[in-house]
């Protein structure tokens, strides 16, 4: 229960419960920040990489988020739980990348890399490859 009897209190998610849900999980809210200072949401696709704590994010060259990075790469992640009462929100700087070893990771070496590379060339894709400093989160353990 917490201080004024209103429930229990949120608890704080342990390193391997923050890796676990990262693992799990593969759409997250990116928070970039906006020349005005403010911050900007955009629902995205992602992949967690554990052994060098990378996020990357696949997303085309004149996208805000894109342009929000190249001016200002501080992001978050936010990654929802299995339910509304928990997430994980990983934080640090980011970087956009036309690179050919870049998109072809991302997909996962797809089997052509040369049609697939014209592809993304074709719809000017870029990866945003964000290397987390700071993951954090909580849970709300109610039935």
């Amino acid at each position: 229960m917490s201080d004024n009897n209103s429930g229990p209190a949120p608890r704080t998610l342990t390193e391997p419960e923050l890796l676990d849900l990262l693992e799990a999980n593969q759409f997250g809210v990116l928070a970039t920040v906006k020349r005005s200072g403010h911050p900007a949401l955009s629902n995205v696709l992602y992949r967690w990489t554990p052994t060098d704590r990378t996020i990357r994010i696949s997303t085309t060259a004149d996208r805000l988020k894109a342009k929000h990075i190249r001016n200002n790469p501080h992001v978050a992640l936010h990654i929802p739980g299995p339910n509304v009462w928990s997430f994980a929100v990983a934080e640090g700087e980011a970087e956009v990348s036309a690179s050919p070893r870049e998109l072809l990771a991302f997909a996962g070496h797809p089997a052509d890399p040369e049609t697939h590379l014209a592809q993304q060339a074709r719809e000017n894709r870029v990866i945003i490859t964000l290397r987390v400093t700071r993951l954090y989160g909580t849970a709300l353990d109610i039935p």
